[in-house]
């Protein structure tokens, strides 16, 4: 079985148990390197055309602005040939209770038909949020997963339970 780590993460000013800090790289990603390394699967960050801000309230006043309006802002790539892939892990910051809406933007232009969707989804206390129905929208034909949610202040130590969340 083939699989695909679809991800979008955000570097810059990013919130930790209560106070901002600056990091080089996000924390999805943290953990997308790490699923890759265990798996053997291939990565594709979904980066965007406009990336928001590096400041963090200014970023999570943008993400809500896209969501309320419901936009689907552009990306610079899409994954080619979905159709290689059995097993897509759609890995994601939870925004606003949800996906940002760069990962909208590229789920909703894939077929999902026949292919298993694992989400995981970082946070700061707001767990899955109400993605993983909104993945069930997004979606349509696949078997979605139960979700991992992953605190970000802690993608350092989540070895363990990623690694056996993969192998479930």
């Amino acid at each position: 079985m083939k699989e695909l780590i679809l991800y979008f993460s955000r570097a810059d000013e990013n919130y930790f148990g209560g106070s901002l800090k600056y990091i080089e790289k996000g924390n999805t990603e943290v953990v997308a390197e790490k699923a890759a390394a265990l798996t053997g699967a291939d990565l594709f960050k979904v980066e965007p055309v406009k990336p928001y801000s590096a400041d963090y309230n200014t970023c999570i006043e943008q993400a809500k602005k896209d969501m309320q309006s419901g936009v689907r802002p552009e990306v610079v790539a899409m994954p080619e040939d979905m159709s290689q892939y059995d097993l897509v892990t759609v890995m994601y910051p939870n925004y606003w209770g949800t996906m940002p809406m760069h990962m909208f933007t590229v789920l909703e232009q894939i077929d999902f038909e026949g292919k298993t969707v694992r989400p995981v989804c970082t946070h700061e206390g707001s767990g899955m949020g109400k993605s993983e129905a909104d993945l069930k929208k997004c979606c349509p034909g696949a078997v979605i997963k139960k979700g991992l949610a992953i605190q970000g202040s802690s993608v350092g130590r989540c070895d363990d339970v990623l690694k056996k969340w993969l192998e479930a």
